[in-house]
């Protein structure tokens, strides 16, 4: 989608289906750190606490995944700013600019690591 399109909006979720799907993204992006420190293709170290995701990137920068229930998104704080996604049809979408999230975190993961990692694969 454009980067000047804002997300159409959100499909109704109720608060468990929000959590569900909140968790299964976070989950995946997890899962995905995960092989990639076992496969030595990148040194990010991981921490979760509940509904919040720590990605210690290589140089020290972070990128911080959180779930904002009450509003049904997850937040993005990257090195470059921070993004609002609400879930439509199937996608977590940026508020803003429509990105998709995994497309965006790999984007922004890449930049802060200085090599290219794609959350999506």
């Amino acid at each position: 989608m454009s980067s000047s399109t804002p997300a159409p909006a959100a499909t109704p979720l109720s608060d468990a289906d929000y959590l569900a799907k909140a968790r299964a993204t976070l989950d995946q992006v997890e899962a995905k750190v995960d092989a990639w420190l076992d496969a030595d293709v990148v040194d990010i170290d991981s921490h979760r606490s509940g509904g919040l995701l720590e990605l210690s990137m290589p140089g020290g920068s972070k990128i911080i995944i959180n779930t904002q229930a009450p509003l049904q998104e997850i937040w993005l704080a990257t090195r470059a700013g921070g993004y609002h996604f609400r879930y439509v049809e199937g996608l977590w979408l940026d508020t803003r600019s429509s990105a998709e999230f995994l497309h965006l975190l790999s984007e922004q993961a890449s930049a802060q690591a200085g090599q290219v990692l794609n959350f999506s694969a």
